[in-house]
C-alpha cells in the first residue's frame, strides 16, 4: 500500500520543477468545468494522493472526455502518466495543456525536461527559453536556467561527438557520447538519493545503464570487425528504447555502416536509405551507401552520394578519395571489366575467381572451335579470361584495379610503358590454365 503523499514526494524528486497537482488551487469557473468534470478531477486528485494511479487515471480520462478544453484535466492526467513511467503518453497531454494555456510554465518545464531526455535538445531549449520570457516564479526561473545550461552542454558534446565520428575517431566520439549519458545518469542518481525506492526513477536508471552497455559493446565489436554481432547489438538498442527516434536513427546509421563494411551491399543500401529518408544530409550514411553502391557497380549512384556528402563536409579526405575512386571505376567500367569477364562480384574470394576462370577457360579454349572465325573470337575471349585471372588472383594487381586503375592497360599506367599482358595467341600455345592445383590435367595440341 502506498502511503498518502508519497507519490507527491516522488514526483517532486524526479522533477524538481514540478508543481504538485494535488496541491494545485484553481477556480472552477476559470477553467470552465461543469459539475461532473469537477467531480472527476477532485476524485482523481484524492486517488493520486493515495497512490492509486490506475484509478486516478480513469477519473482524469473521464474529465478529459467531459471537457476536451480543460487544461487542468490534461495536466493531471499527464502527471499520472509520469508517475506510472509513461512519458511517451504524458508528452501529448503536456502539449495540449500548452496549446490551451500558453502561460502555463509548469507544463512547459515538464515538457522541456522530457524532450531533453529524448535528445530533442532544440525543442527542449525552446520550451525553457519561453518559460524565462513568461514571468516565471523564482523556482521556475532557476530551473529553466539550469536546464538550459545542461542542454547547451549536451549540444556541445553532441557536436564534438559528430565531428570526431565523421573524422573516424570513434574512440573520441564514444567519450563524448558517454559524457552526455553521464549527464542524464546524474539526474537519475540525484533522484535516487532523495528516494531510493522510487520505482520509476530506478527503472529509468537501469534503462540508461542497459543502453550505455549495449552501445559500448556494439562499438567495440565494430572496432574488432565483428559487424554481424555489432548489428545485433544496435538492433537491441532500438528494441530497448523504441519510442525515442534519436536512438532509432543513430542505431540504423551504425547498422548501415556495419553492412557496408561487411560487404553486404543490398542490406547496406536498404538501411542507409532509411536513415537518409529521415536525415537527407547524414554524411555518414551517404558515405556508407556510396561504398555499397561501388560493390554493386552502381557507379553513378555512388558518385551522387559522394558529391552530396562533399557538399556538407568538403574537407573530408575519405569523401574526396571515395569520389575519385567512383569516378575512376565509372570510366573503367566503360572499358574492360575483369569481374564481368569472369562473371563474379567485386567482393568475390580468390577461390571463386579461380573456379570461374577454370570454367570459362575450358569453355572458350580455341581448341574447342574448328571454324576459323569462331576460333579467332575464342582466342580473344580466352586471352581476356586469362588476363582477368592474372589481375584478380594477384592481391596487388587486384587492389590497383579496384581503385580504378587497370594494371594491364598502358594508358592507365602513370608514366606510360607497354602493356605487360599484351600477347598474341601463339604465345599461349602449350599454356595449361588448369595446372594451378587440383586433380585436373589437360594437354592441348595446336597446329
Amino acid at each position: 500500500m502506498v502511503a498518502p503523499g508519497s507519490v507527491t514526494s516522488r514526483l517532486g524528486s524526479v522533477f524538481p520543477f514540478l508543481l504538485v497537482l494535488v496541491d494545485l488551487q484553481y477556480e472552477g469557473a476559470e477553467c470552465g468545468v461543469n459539475a461532473d468534470v469537477e467531480k472527476h478531477l477532485e476524485l482523481g486528485k484524492k486517488l493520486l494522493a493515495a497512490g492509486q494511479l490506475a484509478d486516478a487515471l480513469s477519473q482524469f480520462h473521464a474529465a478529459v472526455d467531459g471537457d476536451p478544453d480543460n487544461y487542468i484535466a490534461y495536466y493531471r492526467r499527464a502527471t499520472v502518466f509520469l508517475a506510472m513511467g509513461k512519458s511517451k503518453a504524458a508528452l501529448p497531454d503536456l502539449t495540449k495543456v500548452i496549446e490551451l494555456k500558453m502561460d502555463f510554465t509548469a507544463a512547459r518545464l515538464q515538457r522541456g525536461h522530457l524532450l531533453l531526455k529524448q535528445g530533442k535538445l532544440d525543442e527542449a531549449e525552446d520550451d525553457f527559453e519561453k518559460v524565462l520570457k513568461s514571468n516565471p516564479s523564482e523556482n521556475e526561473e532557476k530551473e529553466a536556467k539550469s536546464q538550459l545550461i545542461k542542454s547547451d552542454e549536451m549540444q556541445h558534446l553532441r557536436s564534438q561527438a559528430l565531428h570526431t565520428f565523421e573524422s573516424s575517431d570513434y574512440v573520441a566520439a564514444i567519450t563524448f557520447l558517454d559524457k552526455i549519458l553521464e549527464i542524464l545518469r546524474y539526474e537519475v542518481r540525484e533522484c535516487l538519493k532523495l528516494d531510493q525506492d522510487h520505482k520509476r526513477c530506478f527503472a529509468h536508471y537501469k534503462q540508461v545503464k542497459k543502453l550505455n552497455k549495449l552501445i559500448e559493446s556494439a562499438e567495440e565489436l565494430i572496432r574488432d570487425g565483428r559487424y554481424t554481432d555489432a548489428t545485433s547489438k544496435y538492433e537491441s538498442v532500438m528494441k530497448t528504447e523504441p519510442s525515442i527516434s534519436e536512438y532509432t536513427i543513430r542505431s540504423k546509421e551504425r547498422i548501415c555502416h556495419c553492412f557496408s563494411k561487411d560487404e553486404k551491399p543490398t542490406e547496406a543500401i536498404r538501411i542507409c536509405s532509411e536513415v537518409l529518408q529521415m536525415e537527407p544530409d547524414n554524411v555518414n550514411a551517404l558515405k556508407d551507401r556510396a561504398e555499397a553502391y561501388l560493390i554493386e557497380e552502381m557507379y553513378d549512384e555512388a558518385i551522387q552520394d559522394y558529391e552530396t556528402a562533399q557538399e556538407h563536409n568538403e574537407n573530408d579526405q575519405q569523401i574526396r578519395e571515395g569520389l575519385e575512386k567512383a569516378q575512376r571505376l565509372l570510366k573503367q567500367s566503360q572499358k574492360r571489366d575483369y569481374y564481368k569477364i569472369l562473371g563474379v562480384k567485386r567482393n568475390a574470394k580468390k577461390q571463386e575467381i579461380i573456379k570461374a576462370y577454370r570454367k570459362l577457360a575450358m569453355q572458350w579454349h580455341p581448341d574447342n572451335f574448328q571454324n576459323e572465325e569462331e576460333k579467332k573470337k575464342a582466342e580473344k575471349k580466352f586471352i581476356d579470361i586469362a588476363a582477368a585471372k592474372e589481375v584478380l588472383s594477384d592481391p596487388e594487381m587486384r587492389k590497383k584495379f579496384d581503385d580504378g586503375e587497370d594494371p594491364l592497360d598502358a594508358e592507365s599506367q602513370q608514366g606510360g610503358g607497354g602493356n605487360p599482358f599484351h600477347r598474341s595467341w601463339n604465345s599461349w600455345q602449350g599454356f595449361n590454365p588448369f595446372s594451378s592445383g587440383g586433380p585436373f590435367r589437360f594437354k592441348f595440341h595446336f597446329n
